[in-house]
């Protein structure tokens, strides 16, 4: 077996809505459309995809409510560190400034699924 690409990552979200307006107005994501009859949403980043699958239940799986890097978490490149620290606190979204002190933040969409941005 040889694997030459890394194609999506799926989520479950609580509430579409909610995770649409993170994923796709507060990250900027481009949405892409998808021919499924469950409900999600897909979002693509160069040659990779998330997937948002709506489920009814989230079930918790933090091992270090301290650092949230250490935990299960996406992670995405960014220009500007500051410009996203702004943004997400202007939108009430929480933060955590990375505890190595390279030029990267933490954060959560509504289902507390981590989100790591790194300049």
């Amino acid at each position: 077996m040889q694997i030459n690409q890394f194609l999506h990552a799926a989520i479950t979200v609580s509430n579409l809505a909610q995770s649409e307006h993170f994923y796709g107005t507060i990250l900027n994501l481009s949405k892409i459309d998808r021919n499924l009859k469950f409900p999600g949403a897909w979002y693509q980043i160069g040659n990779f995809q998330i997937h948002l699958i709506a489920a009814s239940t989230i079930i918790p799986d933090r091992v270090d409510l301290e650092k949230w890097g250490r935990n299960r978490h996406l992670a995405f490149s960014v220009t500007n560190i500051e410009q996203a620290k702004k943004d997400l606190i202007a939108h009430n979204y929480p933060i955590q400034m990375s505890a190595s002190g390279r030029s990267a933040l933490f954060t959560q969409d509504p289902d507390g699924n981590i989100i790591e941005l790194s300049e």
